[in-house]
């Protein structure tokens, strides 16, 4: 297993190029380079922006924005996609950029409540901890004013304080997959180039409610 940057779309892809010339069995994860033709395996981040948009939604928020990672990071320029197809108006300045960290998700998740918005959707827990953080600095309670919803369901979420809503990839199934689909090139099998989609699970817990009135 290598890891990389090939989840920025500018970022330079020839030493995978090189691994496809040498016919080196790779398996993408969470990120596809349609160009080479490499498998991949990735959560669908589409579904997993409309199960927290609906479920937020769902609990009287209107004012709904986003904490994404980097412009050129594909799985966020994918859930801004999604968001943008679910909520047909989304104000540019309900979406918000940061580095994949607690400190990024509170700048952020900042920006996001002094523009009104009442419920946060995280690219990952992190920054969705960030944006909790974010809220109670500013007196708001979380989830009584604002509720804030992760990605990934990393480990202790259930410990947090409130516990955090969060949609979970399926990281067992996808890892099967992708071990699967190695052990396939390495027996010299075909393996399809298509990016292989999983399905995330929304993890509803203590830190969305509903929308406060007023």
């Amino acid at each position: 297993f290598a890891g990389g940057l090939y989840a920025q779309a500018d970022a330079p892809h020839d030493h995978y190029k090189e691994l496809a010339d040498r016919n080196i069995p790779v398996v993408l994860v969470n990120a596809a380079i349609e160009h080479l033709g490499f498998p991949a395996v990735s959560c669908d981040d589409a579904v997993a922006v409309e199960q927290a948009w609906r479920h937020l939604a769902s609990l009287g928020h209107e004012r709904i924005g986003l904490v994404l990672g980097p412009a050129d990071h594909m799985p966020s320029a994918r859930k801004l996609t999604a968001a943008r197809s679910v909520a047909r108006d989304l104000p540019e300045e309900h979406v918000a950029r940061a580095i994949f960290s607690i400190e990024g998700g509170h700048a952020a998740a900042s920006r996001l409540i002094d523009r009104g918005v009442t419920g946060i959707i995280c690219a990952s827990d992190p920054l969705a901890l960030g944006a909790i953080r974010a809220a109670r600095r500013k007196g708001l309670g979380v989830p009584s004013r604002i509720s804030v919803v992760g990605y990934d369901d990393s480990a202790f979420m259930n410990c947090t304080e409130p516990p955090l809503t969060t949609v979970r990839q399926p990281i067992e199934a996808m890892g099967r997959a992708a071990v699967e689909l190695l052990n396939a090139q390495i027996a010299g099998a075909p393996v399809p180039a298509e990016e292989l989609l999983f399905e995330p699970e929304l993890v509803v817990r203590g830190s969305t409610a509903q929308a406060p009135r007023g």
